[in-house]
């Protein structure tokens, strides 16, 4: 018994994709290599350092496209330092609407 158990959690764990994500050093690439890495892979975790907090580390989940968001999200163009670039253009998901003070939905424009 234990051993059919066993084979049937090898079988069902071999079946799911894997759940893994690159992780990658913004200020080791170019604008234009960290772009690429972006779009060859559709979603990273970019690390690099705060620009306002000496000594602080960020990390970013870093996307090519709103079809690489969670459902209910959509691609928001922010920026993050590289090599060459203190502010190189990338995606973040960001949520579809927002809520306010008294829980009205206020979708975004």
């Amino acid at each position: 018994m234990k051993k059919i158990i066993l084979l049937s959690l090898l079988i069902a764990s071999a079946a799911t994709p894997t759940l893994a994500i690159s992780r990658y050093n913004s200020m080791s690439f170019t604008c234009g290599q960290a772009k690429a890495i972006i779009d060859r892979e559709r979603a990273v975790i970019m690390r690099y350092p705060s620009a306002r907090v000496r000594n602080m580390t960020l990390y970013d989940r870093v996307v090519s496209d709103s079809n690489a968001c969670d459902p209910g999200y959509y691609a928001y163009q922010d920026y993050m330092p590289t090599k060459d670039r203190p502010n190189c253009p990338v995606y973040t998901c960001r949520p579809s609407t927002d809520f306010d003070d008294d829980d009205l939905l206020i979708p975004h424009r």
